[in-house]
């Protein structure tokens, strides 16, 4: 079975072990042999160890050749980027003496906008996935059927996690998109319905529009990837009404963050997302039976990665929304949620269910006012 449902037969065992061998896409989810009384993970198929571990190995190792080629690459214009800088700004010196156009080369190198976008995108499409693809690689290498044994609960985790529907999460995503779809118009959208610092343009409204609209297709992409995984995973686990409440609170503060502490406008779901994140670090650790300890840990793996992406890109990244977003799940999810010990998944009430839909109107209502004030100032 692929991640879709979709079933493909196999006419042997031996031709089921050949077929998890030859998968060097990781497209099949489950499997199914009379051995086994249910679907079960690849991994736990017995007799397939090594048809994994190959299979494995083989798509880590084109992984990795990717990652090498593309950190090549944006290295490469990074460092054209910053010769041509230093070259401009040299030939611009105002001064005569080599230390003093040295310094003065350096300083414009270092302050540089473009330069700082270009070290952000090497960071992100470079450097993070390379140093990802080269961890997998050496971890895979030294597995043994023993290792395979003892990622089970993870990998079925996630694999459960992958192939549920989120239908709210879709939703949101769609209500972005749209928003998204309305900033393809020609002209500047953010002044329109962004999150604007001066005076003049504080509307009480603008906290709602500036998450649903980027920056650009880039920053869209990023955070539609992470809507759908962070959306989904609370969705399953915690319910469909926390997908609304969750990011729309933690929108809202993390604006208010921004309001006080960053001067320049900003736009973007971020402050939502780390909302979700927060929410599910401690809703997971207070449900411990819900979530594998190893999957609780990719969610600080994700809060530490983009507080490094932050601090490399301080100047373009909001950090405090980023910051007051993450408190604002944090607090959501203490408040709400009590421990349990339980494995069952809470089941939303009737009061989660009236909230999250009030929640989801007052997201459907902020998609409509920045469409509005978006193609409004375009005229």
């Amino acid at each position: 079975m692929d991640y879709k449902g979709g079933l493909h037969p196999c006419e042997s065992e031996d031709e089921l072990i050949a077929a998890i061998d030859g998968d060097r896409n990781a497209a099949m989810a489950l499997v199914w042999s009379p051995a086994s009384p249910n679907m079960v993970l690849p991994e736990e198929l017995r007799g397939a160890t090594a048809a994994v571990l190959h299979s494995r190995r083989a798509l880590a190792a084109l992984d990795h050749a990717d990652a090498r080629d593309k950190i090549r690459w944006f290295s490469f214009l990074a460092g054209g980027l910053a010769v041509y800088l230093f070259y401009r700004a040299w030939s611009m010196a105002p001064v005569d003496a080599i230390s003093a156009r040295i310094e003065f080369s350096l300083r414009a190198l270092v302050t540089s906008v473009s330069m700082g976008l270009a070290l952000l995108m090497w960071l992100i499409f470079g450097f993070i996935p390379w140093y990802q693809s080269r961890k997998r690689v050496k971890e895979l290498d030294r597995w043994t059927a023993g290792d395979v044994e003892a990622a089970v609960p993870v990998l079925r985790f996630e694999t459960w996690l992958e192939m549920q529907k989120a239908p709210a999460t879709r939703f949101l995503l769609g209500l972005i998109a749209l928003v998204g779809v309305a900033q393809l118009m020609p002209g500047n959208s953010i002044p329109a319905a962004g999150l604007m610092k001066d005076p003049a343009h504080r509307d009480w409204w603008r906290l709602l529009t500036s998450p649903l609209m980027h920056g650009n297709l880039i920053h869209f992409m990023m955070n539609a990837a992470a809507l759908v995984y962070l959306g989904r995973r609370i969705e399953v686990i915690a319910g469909w009404p926390h997908v609304f409440m969750v990011f729309l609170f933690s929108a809202w503060i993390g604006g208010e963050c921004s309001l006080r502490f960053v001067g320049l406008p900003s736009v973007g779901a971020s402050g939502g997302l780390m909302g979700w994140l927060g929410f599910l670090m401690i809703f997971e650790s207070l449900h411990g039976r819900l979530v594998p300890v190893k999957a609780r840990r990719r969610l600080l793996a994700g809060i530490l990665l983009t507080g490094l992406i932050g601090l490399v890109g301080f100047r373009f990244i909001d950090n405090a929304a980023h910051l007051g977003g993450l408190v604002a799940g944090l607090l959501y999810a203490f408040i709400v949620f009590p421990k349990s010990a339980s494995a069952a998944r809470p089941l939303p009430t009737w009061s989660d269910r009236i909230a999250g839909v009030l929640a989801a109107m007052v997201l459907i209502f902020a998609t409509v006012i920045a469409i509005w004030k978006i193609l409004g100032a375009f005229g």
